[in-house]
Formats: C-alpha cells, structure tokens, sequence
C-alpha cells in the first residue's frame, strides 16, 4: 500500500518496537538518496525502515534547480564519466522511473556575438546530445540542440535585450515539476513494496548493527536493531560517521514572478563572465514563479537544517542576469529565496574553503562492519547511488537479496491511465495518473477550489498530503508536499485555509 499518513506511521511504530529480529536494512536519511535506497532495497525482498528526522525531503532535496540534467557542465569541465552517468540516470527517470514528473525545457543562451562564446556553447550542447543518443534517449522525449533566430529567442525569453542580438544556441534537458514530489513519490512506492518510512524519527546514536532512535511526536526512545545501516543524511553524514570529510557548497535560487521576465517558455541561461562551465539560469516553474540560480560558494562552519543566501549570492545572481536582459532584475522583484547545501565529498591535502579540491562524484563507504555511508552526488543520479549503497550493504552484512530492478519500476503516478477533462494540467503535472485519485478520494467541500486566491493548488490537494503523502503538519504541506511556502506572502494567505483541512483530517 502506497499510502503514508499518521495512521500508517503509528501503525509501522508499533510494528517496530515489537520485532524480535533484526531488520535487513535501516536507512537514515528521508531525502532522495534516502528513498531511493529504501526503494531499491525493498524491492530485492529486503526487510526495510527508513528513519527521518524531519520531513521527507526536508534537507537538500527540496533545494536543487529542479533539473534532471545530462552533464553538460561536467562536460565542460572534462568529467566524462560523471557527464556519462548523468545523462544515464536522466533517461531512465524521463523515460520509465518518473515520466509524468519530468518535461523537457529549452535551455535558450542569447549570442551577442561574444568572440568563441557562441561556438563553444555550440559544441558543449553537441557533445550533450551525443551523451543524450549513448544513453538511448529518444529525442521525441528530450529534443537535440538547435539554433534559434532572434525572433525565437525572444518569444521564448521575452524580456532579452534586443539590441545587438543574433538570435541563440539551445538545446533542451528535463525539468522536474518539483524534486520534493519526486522524493515523495519514491518514499510512497518503497512503502507500497513493504518499506516502513518513519519520519519525524531521530537517531541518537548508530552503527553497523542498528540505532537508538527517538520518536519526536511522542517523545520516547527505542533501539532499531538492523543487519546494516545505511546513512543516507547528505551533508549531516559525519555526524553519524565522523571518519568522513564532507565540504558543503551553498547553491542558491531566487524566487520572482514569471511576469518579471515576461512569462517565458524557456529556460534564459547565461553564462558566468570568464567561466565556460558556469551558467546561471531562470527557470519557468510552477505556480507562476521563476528560479534564478545557482550559486556554488563553500559553506564552512555548522551546518543550518535551513542554509540562507547572502548579499553577495544574491548579488551575484542578479548581476549575472542582468548582462542580458533589456530591463535589469532588482531586489525588489524578489519574492523568495531558498539555499541548499551540496554534500561534496572534501579530497585530502585540498585547499582550505576552495571547492576546486571538492569532488562532484558520489562515493560509498563502509565502516563499523555494516555502516554504509553514501556521500557526494547530485540528484540527477540518486538512484544510481542508492543502487551502490545497497549493494555494499548486501554484501557486507552478507544479505540473501535479489539484484537491482529499480531502472524499471515507475513511481507511484508513472503509469498511463486516461485523465478525464477538467482537471487542471498543473493537476495533472504534480500527480500524474493519481490526479484522478486526488479527486476522487477526497472529502472535504470544493475540492478543486484553489487553497487560496491566485495560488494553483486545490484543496483536495492539500487534504492527500496528509491522508497520502505523509505530511503531519500543515508546514509539510506549505514547504514541501507544495511549494507555497518558497514565497512567504503566499503561505501567509494559505495558512489558515491549511489548517482548517489539517484539523479535519488530524484532529
């Protein structure tokens, strides 16, 4: 079963703390890696628990550009591997894993007629497309590189400065709707394959044979014993395993109304002065918003469960933009901000707070027997590492275990069914195939009314959240079931709408 709510988490809860035996696998860590080795180990007929301390997604998942990306900066930077890898991972999310979840987007860079700029764009989104046709990709599903005319390039990103503009390079990638729903819908499927996914669920303390535990809604602790552990908590890994070195970069996003950029159906990227591997893009989105991102500073120093930008990040973005834009970005059109941390993997003997040193490769570590530790990474390719993890635990805790299956099993939504006419086509881009389900099995009154005025989320929407996807309070609904939240004014006017429904159906 599917499901996930606070009726289904008392129930594993209890389940729990009465098991004698051990369980096979006991992941630590709700963000995507997390999931998808829930997922990849239940379904090799392991016995499952995944712990969380928060909320699925609450750390670094829910803070990416919203990319499923082939590479194409590490190609620039001469990674081919991890170029290879990508666009691998990519095709089987876009292909099988989360079609429904994933559009292609064309990333669109204006020529200005800059000397070589131009050509080695050219060549980067070439090389791109070779990668894209390696993994088998079809390109009616994720269209190759093309020119564009001026014309094209300004009723894709209308608000280009015109003068001297000879029209763009482009080529497209995949774009998520969001990558919290892709970590919910991963969580929600490993628990239909048997997995118990408890959030809100703390370790205090772990190692290869299982973990000490606090349930944070009722207060008490409890020992899971476990056959292998698998760490999967990012840039917070060295708390579990202080024999890792992980070097935090902060990449940050900025949130505007898409009428700041006049309503693109683009993606405007722009690359970095006096970088070829760097660009900065703005991202059409859901609920009519923009991401401006990204940013890629070291972020020494405690690690914040919500990281913030600053001045500079901030700065930079804006200053970056602007170079093409016919009328200039400001702070005042800014609706939002959000900033996560990446969990680079820090090389020995590297340079202080330099990121030149940090590898952008994903490693597996195992120590204390059977304590797993998955680090580094990118989103794009969390199934891959999940994939590596299980296999190191399967075979250092000397688990009886079927092979990988997960390039073929589509998430929860994934699979064809006919959508009937009035749902909304956000609707329908959020939830795929259960769009119908989000309708169907609600309760409360209006349930297509939008939670708030000018905000495209409907109240069945928000009342599955809890009675499906786990949320237990109404900021899981805000900040991560949806994307409200990203822009405060919005989850001002939603909140109580929010909790009204939370009341119904929590009590």
């Amino acid at each position: 079963m599917t499901v996930l709510n606070a009726a289904r988490r008392a129930a594993d809860l209890a389940e729990l703390t009465a098991r004698a035996e051990p369980v096979d696998v006991l992941v630590v860590g709700g963000g995507v890696t997390g999931v998808g080795a829930a997922l990849d180990a239940a379904t090799r007929g392991l016995s499952v628990v995944l712990v969380e301390a928060h909320d699925l997604a609450f750390g670094t998942s829910r803070w990416s550009s919203k990319l499923v990306h082939g590479g194409l900066r590490y190609l620039a930077s001469g990674d081919i591997g991890i170029a290879r890898e990508s666009a691998a991972e990519r095709h089987h999310l876009i292909t099988t894993i989360a079609p429904h979840l994933i559009r292609p987007v064309r990333q669109v860079v204006p020529d200005y007629g800059g000397i070589g700029t131009g050509v080695l764009v050219r060549a980067g989104f070439l090389a791109g497309d070779v990668l894209r046709r390696m993994a088998r990709t079809p390109a009616d599903v994720l269209p190759g590189p093309k020119r564009l005319s001026a014309l094209e390039t300004i009723a894709a990103c209308p608000t280009v400065r015109r003068h001297g503009l000879r029209g763009a390079a482009s080529t497209t990638d995949g774009q998520l709707i969001d990558d919290a729903r892709l970590v919910t819908a991963i969580a929600r499927t490993a628990a239909g394959y048997g997995a118990q996914i408890l959030t809100r669920t703390r370790v205090l303390r772990a190692d290869g044979t299982g973990a000490v535990v606090r349930d944070e809604v009722a207060g008490r602790e409890f020992p899971i014993a476990a056959r292998s552990v698998i760490n999967a908590t990012g840039v917070w890994a060295a708390d579990l395993d202080p024999t890792l070195s992980i070097k935090p970069s902060r990449g940050t996003h900025l949130v505007f109304d898409a009428a700041a950029f006049g309503n693109p159906t683009g993606a405007l990227t722009v690359q970095v002065p006096g970088s070829t591997s760097r660009f900065v893009f703005a991202l059409p989105e859901q609920l009519g918003r923009i991401y401006l991102g990204l940013t890629d500073v070291a972020a020494p120093g405690p690690i914040p469960d919500e990281p913030v930008p600053d001045d500079d990040e901030i700065d930079f973005l804006l200053n970056t933009v602007n170079t093409v834009l016919a009328v200039p970005v400001g702070r005042d059109d800014i609706r939002g901000a959000f900033s996560g941390l990446r969990p680079l993997i820090d090389v020995p003997g590297g340079d202080g707070d330099s990121l030149a040193d940090v590898s952008r490769r994903h490693d597996v570590r195992v120590t204390d027997g059977s304590m797993v530790s998955v680090i580094g990474g990118k989103l794009t390719t969390y199934r891959q590492m999940a994939q590596d993890a299980v296999d190191a635990a399967v075979a250092s805790a000397g688990l009886t275990a079927s092979g990988c299956v997960t390039t073929s099993i589509p998430l929860v939504g994934a699979t064809p069914a006919e959508v009937p006419a009035g749902l909304s086509n956000s609707l329908v881009a959020r939830f795929g195939s259960e769009a119908v389900r989000v309708v169907e099995e609600a309760t409360l009154a209006q349930p297509l009314a939008p939670i708030a005025e000018g905000i495209d989320v409907t109240r069945a929407e928000v009342e599955f959240a809890f009675t499906h996807e786990g949320a237990l309070t109404v900021d899981d609904v805000l900040d991560r079931r949806t994307r409200i939240g990203l822009v405060p004014s919005d989850a001002a006017k939603s909140r109580a709408a929010v909790e009204q429904i939370a009341a119904g159906v929590l009590g």
